[in-house]
């Protein structure tokens, strides 16, 4: 196996909460990253082993030739992609509009779909990666004015357990971690929050060090599945 700073690993959603963290301790490990985002404004873009690519992943009508063109450019082995691009889309299914049942199942499900069958033939071919998803509580347990980013979660978990059993005899390891009340501007347009205690809600890092850990670990094990919870659940209103 190549040493760390020989292979690229990819995230999407690169931009902020859960990817930034990633992409920051992935570059600090020593790896090559490539961040996928709507745009980038971290100083990080200077890093010397972080390049960015702009793409809208709720497009998805223009990804099919935006991936194809971005996985025939790469020129590092890719030792992991992780899926980490969402939105949160909350309300009673009448409440949504059709716009936002859309951008979210793209968003959450059918970009990372699309993205997963634009690399599987260049890691299958390599005999070894990881391809991880960032799911969520939600695709655990339906809940009140989450029917849509539920099913979106969902049908991303289901993917996932689906990718494993096609995935295995090529060496491609397949995870998914699943978060709970994560301190990220997920909760900016939304109408209630963890509460502000710490135990109420975990962090991007600590979901990022979990994605570190199943990428280094040994490859001959997978770890399918990580759900990973605050230790309390005490919501407030905003």
């Amino acid at each position: 196996m190549k040493a760390a700073n020989e292979q690229l690993v990819i995230v999407t959603g690169a931009s902020s909460g859960i990817g930034l963290a990633l992409v920051s301790q992935l570059l600090e490990a020593g790896y090559h990253v490539l961040g996928i985002a709507r745009h980038f404004d971290d100083p990080m873009a200077e890093h010397e082993r972080f390049n960015f690519a702009a793409m809208d992943l709720s497009d998805v009508a223009n990804l099919p030739a935006q991936l194809t063109e971005l996985v025939e450019s790469l020129n590092l082995p890719v030792a992991a992609v992780f899926n980490n691009a969402g939105v949160g889309k909350i309300g009673f299914l009448e409440q949504l509009s059709w716009d936002e049942l859309q951008v979210c199942m793209n968003t959450n499900f059918i970009s990372h779909a699309m993205l997963c069958k634009a690399l599987i033939p260049k890691l299958k071919k390599q005999g070894f990666g990881l391809i991880a998803f960032t799911g969520s509580e939600a695709a655990l347990s339906g809940s009140r004015q989450g029917s849509i980013y539920c099913a979106s979660k969902f049908a991303l978990r289901g993917f996932a357990q689906a990718l494993r059993e096609e995935c295995n005899r090529a060496g491609v390891r397949v995870s998914i971690v699943n978060p709970g009340a994560t301190d990220t501007a997920f909760f900016d347009d939304l109408h209630y929050q963890p509460g502000a205690a710490p135990e109420n809600a975990i962090t991007p890092e600590q979901i990022a060090n979990t994605f570190l850990y199943i990428l280094q670990s040994p490859p001959e094990a997978v770890i399918d599945e990580v759900t990973l919870t605050p230790l309390s659940r005490v919501w407030e209103r905003k």
